[in-house]
């Protein structure tokens, strides 16, 4: 048994992952646009996080672009019969390292083959649709084109699950009529509680929840608390985060990133960290802090 376990497992579909897994975004260069600086660190953390018992990797094709999912396959293909690769569509990249929707079915289709060739499969495990209505947070809207789209995709094989990121209550309530979604991928954390009756009703169906920017939004008030909390804990306040979330529901699945090895570590070891019911108290307040 790896430390990992310690988390947990949940199940994506018919693959069961531990709860903490690994996100890739980090590793193309800066703003998530071209290279990395350090090609052979990126390789080393992907193949770090994968020895170390990491069985589920966030990744897209947008992010590089390309750039991401090659790196996967350089350093892990052929990959373990263990490892889910989760991966989202819904966006390009322009030139200027912009973020644009790329949401109709012939651009879904197209970024559905851009992933399964960078990737080197012949089916992804996941793909979430990444919702574009408002490229940095949930705005209602129909997503039954999108959805339906992906569906197709995955009638013909090219996709085993589906979930959706960046998503309205609504908007996962309209997909699940559509097809099964086995994960929903949003922003939250101690600071950003929006989602919280969300997760409690995934959970009630089995339904994944993994949660984006587990220190992003935080207002200075808010940093410092989490700060003194983990000095007296002796880790540092992602650990302190990143054990939060696992605390906060069974149906939390993490997918921190980073592009060092050394960092990695760090986070992972975060699947070990108890927090008392004092400190989960503790926490919880930070959420209620004005900023």
């Amino acid at each position: 048994m790896n430390k990992l376990s310690t988390a947990g497992t949940f199940s994506l579909g018919d693959r069961t992952v531990t709860r903490i897994g690994y996100g890739a975004m980090q590793l193309a260069g800066p703003g998530v646009f071209g290279p990395p600086k350090d090609r052979a660190a990126a390789l080393a953390v992907l193949r770090e996080a994968v020895a170390s018992g990491v069985d589920h990797i966030d990744t897209s094709d947008f992010y590089g672009p390309h750039i991401t999912n090659q790196l996967i396959r350089e350093a892990l293909h052929p990959y373990p019969q263990q490892l889910t690769i989760v991966t989202k569509v819904g966006a390009v990249r322009g030139d200027d390292a912009s973020w644009l929707p790329a949401q109709s079915p012939a651009e879904l289709t197209q970024a559905v083959h851009d992933n399964l060739r960078n990737l080197g499969v012949e089916v992804l495990d996941v793909v979430n649709l990444r919702v574009m209505l408002d490229a940095y947070k949930p705005s209602e809207g129909s997503i039954e084109a999108q959805f339906s789209a992906l569906a197709e995709l995955q009638q013909r094989g090219l996709i085993r699950h589906l979930g959706i990121s960046n998503a309205t209550a609504a908007q996962v309530q309209e997909a699940r009529g559509i097809a099964k979604v086995v994960c929903v991928q949003n922003h939250y954390n101690l600071a950003h509680r929006g989602d919280d009756a969300l997760i409690d009703a995934l959970g009630r169906d089995g339904i994944a929840y993994v949660p984006f920017f587990p220190l992003g939004g935080f207002s200075p008030l808010q940093s410092d608390s989490l700060s003194s909390i983990a000095h007296e804990l002796g880790v540092t306040p992602m650990q302190v985060a990143l054990a939060w979330l696992l605390a906060r529901a069974p149906n939390i699945l993490l997918i921190p990133g980073t592009s060092s090895v050394a960092h990695l570590r760090e986070n992972l070891a975060a699947a070990e960290l108890s927090l008392s019911d004092d400190v989960l108290a503790a926490l919880d307040r930070i959420g209620q802090k004005a900023g």
